[in-house]
């Protein structure tokens, strides 16, 4: 239940409603599956943006309120990324099939999500949202 007494169940299709996700993801599947779930639930996706050039000029962009980062787009590391969303105050968590001692100890914060992982069960805030999408949660 909701703190104001709603199921939370019978509102998954809105639960993201205002949330703008960007979502970096350099798999094809794994980013189309994500996107697919996000906008189920009512999420405006941006992307999927995968490779960091790409990813960088969203960020200059700033059209979104929270990031899902893969660590590595072809073989690049996406942590230059990640600094800038750090000094744009942009929330953001990690996707990675690495272990937490491959990610530098100035992101030791950040949320990591290990692949595989399932989307349904992973939420965080999301500023961008409001009403109920702000007080549940953005992935």
């Amino acid at each position: 239940m909701y703190p104001d007494g709603d199921n939370m169940e019978s509102d998954k299709t809105q639960m993201l409603q205002g949330c703008r996700v960007l979502v970096v993801e350099d798999e094809y599947f794994l980013a189309d599956d994500l996107r697919s779930e996000l906008e189920a639930h009512g999420a405006s996706v941006i992307g999927p943006v995968g490779n960091l050039p790409d990813a960088l000029a969203e960020v200059e962009r700033a059209g979104f309120d929270v990031a899902i980062i893969d660590i590595n787009l072809h073989d690049e590391l996406a942590f230059v990324l990640a600094d800038k969303l750090v000094r744009q105050n942009i929330p953001f968590f990690f996707t990675t099939g690495y272990g937490q001692d491959a990610i530098p100890s100035r992101f030791d914060n950040v949320v990591r999500w290990e692949k595989p992982y399932v989307t349904r069960s992973r939420f965080l805030p999301c500023p961008g949202a409001s009403g109920r999408a702000r007080r549940s949660a953005c992935y």
